[in-house]
């Protein structure tokens, strides 16, 4: 999904094909946006920190990557019947926060078995979109207020990203964040919010753009522009675009295009030359998409002196989990990747001593059905996050994982549960951390009261440590 999205590298890159008016479109809006914008005194100190948000895209079946052992394994494989992993294969883990209740990760993630024994992970379970505390019979007779759009990825993955399960709009959590903090920046030239997936709903804010940046070992750009490697067409187009750059339009449309490409061109710039003179980490990545995007972001991470950071949101959409067919095969090939990606990446951020300093957390627009539609599942509803650092309060499940049987009372029909938490907790408890007011967690997610008061001396879910 993710490929197909215009990101802003791509608007840049191809500025040659275009022609003016999605550039003028866009500005356009961006500048509307930036008018109608209301900014508050952010409160935080000067250290750095960083939100990164790991979306896996088209619903990952959660309750296969984390499972219960012990007496409640036969419940799990009853339930889930052929897309049953073997209890053998499961890597065990250590909870310390369940009691007797045992639980273990897919046989594709070792590497996130041992961050989570060494303190450095938590699983949130059971977590979903709501408007309010909702139970299965309130949800099956709608006797309260549903987010909009249940079981639909469009609508879901949007509210995943806006916090705003009862209504649609376009701005996002980690875009409007943006707006409020990016002062606490030195240097703005480079947006905080960096994505390696294109251009995304999570970090469109009122006046904040992501600055976009790809995986490969070409550094993001207007190609032939200033090339070395000079033929007659670089030469015209680069004498061109200076031309555009230099000029001062009348037209308000035409001036607007060109003050986003020089605002472009000096943030790629600055970006180019700050990872130029960043030395390569040492830590070894795996050739997958994860691993070579974790590696991307440590690299950027290195260089935030250069580039005059404090506070920095990246955003990964990994996309294909949309298993309605083979969905062990295809599953276990993907949780490898991830495993690899957040094991590599935690291995970068030690080596860095960034760990206390960067947060990584899980994304899918919903959980799956519990039950097999023959060789794989179907959208459901409540599912189970993960976040990852040194700041997290790990080696704990938080919320309440249900047990699986099919008679469960958050079962609403078919093997789908209802969250038991709600994702404004989540995310709330993520802002309280990078340093956000208690008015601005409000604003972000209007629901939030139904389900915590932020002005308590209580976290919303307790795992995060600040």
């Amino acid at each position: 999904m993710a490929k197909n999205k215009i990101s802003r590298r791509k608007f840049i890159t191809n500025i040659g094909k275009i022609g003016l008016g999605a550039t003028a479109f866009s500005s356009m809006l961006s500048m509307k946006s930036l008018a109608n914008s209301i900014i508050s005194s952010p409160n935080f100190g000067g250290d750095y920190k960083v939100l990164v948000c790991f979306f896996k895209s088209g619903g990952n079946d959660s309750f296969n990557m984390l499972m219960p052992l012990g007496s409640e394994y036969q419940l799990y494989k009853k339930t889930r019947s052929n897309l049953a992993i073997d209890k053998n294969e499961i890597l065990p883990i250590n909870a310390t926060n369940v009691g007797n209740r045992k639980f273990g990760l897919h046989p594709s993630m070792p590497e996130i078995q041992s961050i989570f024994n060494k303190g450095k992970m938590a699983f949130i379970s059971n977590i979903g979109t709501l408007i309010q505390p909702t139970t299965a019979e309130q949800a099956y007779d709608e006797s309260v207020s549903l987010p909009l759009g249940l079981f639909s990825h469009v609508d879901q993955a949007q509210e995943w990203m806006t916090g705003k399960p009862h209504e649609r709009v376009i701005k996002g959590w980690g875009g409007r964040i943006a707006d409020n903090m990016k002062s606490l920046n030195a240097d703005n030239t480079v947006s905080m919010n960096i994505s390696l997936s294109g251009t995304n709903i999570f970090q469109n804010g009122d006046n904040t753009i992501e600055f976009s940046i790809g995986v490969e070992d070409e550094a993001p750009g207007i190609i032939g522009y200033g090339n070395d490697s000079w033929n007659n067409y670089n030469e015209a187009l680069t004498n061109g675009i200076d031309s555009l750059l230099d000029h001062q339009y009348s037209d308000p449309f035409k001036q607007s295009y060109v003050n986003v490409i020089k605002d472009s061109k000096l943030a790629i710039e600055k970006y180019n030359n700050a990872i130029n003179e960043t030395e390569d980490l040492d830590t070894v990545f795996s050739g997958n998409y994860v691993s070579q995007v974790f590696k991307a972001i440590a690299k950027m991470i290195k260089a935030n002196n250069l580039l005059g950071f404090k506070r920095q949101i990246f955003f990964v959409e990994y996309g294909g989990w949309d298993h309605h067919d083979e969905l062990l095969d295809n599953q276990s090939g993907m949780l490898r990747d991830v495993s690899l990606g957040f094991g590599e990446f935690d291995e970068a951020m030690t080596e860095l001593n960034m760990q206390d300093s960067v947060t990584t957390f899980s994304m899918s627009e919903f959980g799956r059905t519990l039950t097999s539609n023959g060789n794989g599942t179907d959208h459901a509803w409540g599912g189970n996050v993960m976040v990852m650092g040194g700041a997290v309060n790990g080696k704990k499940i938080y919320g309440d994982y249900p047990t699986l049987n099919l008679d469960n009372p958050r079962m609403l029909w078919d093997g789908v549960l209802v969250p038991t938490l709600s994702t404004d907790e989540y995310f709330a408890e993520l802002v309280q951390w990078f340093g956000a007011q208690n008015s601005l967690i409000s604003d972000l997610f209007p629901n939030i009261a139904n389900f915590y008061d932020v002005n308590s001396a209580q976290k919303p879910i307790g795992f995060m440590n600040y």
